[in-house]
C-alpha cells in the first residue's frame, strides 16, 4: 500500500445520464477560437484555409458541477462566460483519422468556460500562456454526461442567458474545426484517453459577469447548464 505525505485530491467525475457509475475525467482540452463571429468579436479573425486549430487546457481540479454557485474570482475585474459544446472522449486513440474520429466519442455536456478576460488579454497581447485568464479554479462548469456512442453532431443550437436575458444564440454546424477534425487533429498532439473532455469552443456573444448574476444555457439535444456568480473571495 502506497503512503502519501499528505491526502492526494480526489479524482474529478462527472454524473452520466441514465447511470449509475460516474465518468472519471482524465484531462480537459479547450479548443481556442473555433466559430468565426467569436474570433471577430476577440479581434482575432481565423483563416481556416492558413491556420490549424490551437488549444489550451483546463486542470481538472477546476471542474465545477452545473446547479452550483461558484465565488467570482481573484485577481480579475472582468470575468467571462464562454457557453461550449463539450465532447467526452471513451476509447484511447492516437494519430486517428477524420474518417474514424467518431470511435472515440462516448459522448457529450454542456460546458462553461469560464475566463478571468483581462488577464487572459494581457497574456495573449504579451504572448505569454493563457492559464491565470482560464486555468483557474471552479473555471470549467460542466452538465451530466450524455451517453451518445460514436456519434457525430453537426447541428445542435446553442444558446445562453444571464438572468433570463439572452447573451449568445448560435448553432454547432458554425464550428470552424468540426467534431471529426478536432478529434484528429488533437490526436496528433496527444494520445487521447477515456475520459478526456474536450470543450469545442464558444460564439460570439461572450460578456462579463456580476455576483448575484445567474447563467442558463443549453445544447439542443444534449444538456442544459446553470451557474450563479457568488460574492467575491
Amino acid at each position: 500500500m502506497t503512503t502519501y505525505l499528505f491526502t492526494p485530491p480526489p479524482i474529478q467525475s462527472l454524473a452520466v445520464r441514465g447511470q449509475s457509475a460516474r465518468l472519471p475525467i482524465n484531462r480537459i482540452f479547450c479548443v481556442g477560437r473555433n466559430y468565426h463571429a467569436h474570433a471577430i468579436e476577440m479581434g482575432r479573425p481565423v483563416d481556416k484555409s492558413v491556420e490549424q486549430a490551437f488549444y489550451f487546457t483546463k486542470s481538472p481540479q477546476t471542474l465545477v458541477h452545473s446547479g452550483q454557485t461558484v465565488a467570482y474570482p481573484p485577481r480579475t475585474s472582468n470575468y467571462h462566460f464562454e457557453m461550449e459544446l463539450v465532447l467526452v472522449i471513451g476509447k484511447a486513440g492516437f494519430r486517428v483519422s477524420e474518417a474514424n474520429a467518431h470511435e472515440l466519442v462516448y459522448g457529450y455536456a454542456a460546458g462553461l468556460d469560464m475566463t478571468r478576460r483581462d488577464l487572459q488579454l494581457v497574456a495573449r497581447d504579451k504572448g505569454r500562456p493563457w492559464d491565470t485568464g482560464k486555468d483557474f479554479e471552479q473555471g470549467a462548469v460542466c452538465s451530466e454526461i450524455v451517453h451518445m456512442p460514436g456519434v457525430v453532431i453537426e447541428n445542435a443550437a446553442i444558446d445562453l442567458e444571464v438572468n433570463g436575458a439572452s447573451k449568445q444564440s448560435s448553432n454547432v454546424e458554425k464550428l470552424i474545426w468540426n467534431i471529426r477534425e478536432i478529434i484528429a487533429d488533437l490526436s496528433t498532439y496527444y494520445h487521447l484517453q477515456p475520459g478526456d473532455l474536450i470543450y469545442t469552443g464558444t460564439p460570439e456573444g461572450v460578456g462579463a459577469v456580476l455576483p448575484g448574476d445567474k447563467i442558463t444555457g443549453r445544447v439542443d439535444g444534449v444538456a442544459e447548464i446553470e451557474l450563479t456568480i457568488g460574492a467575491a473571495q
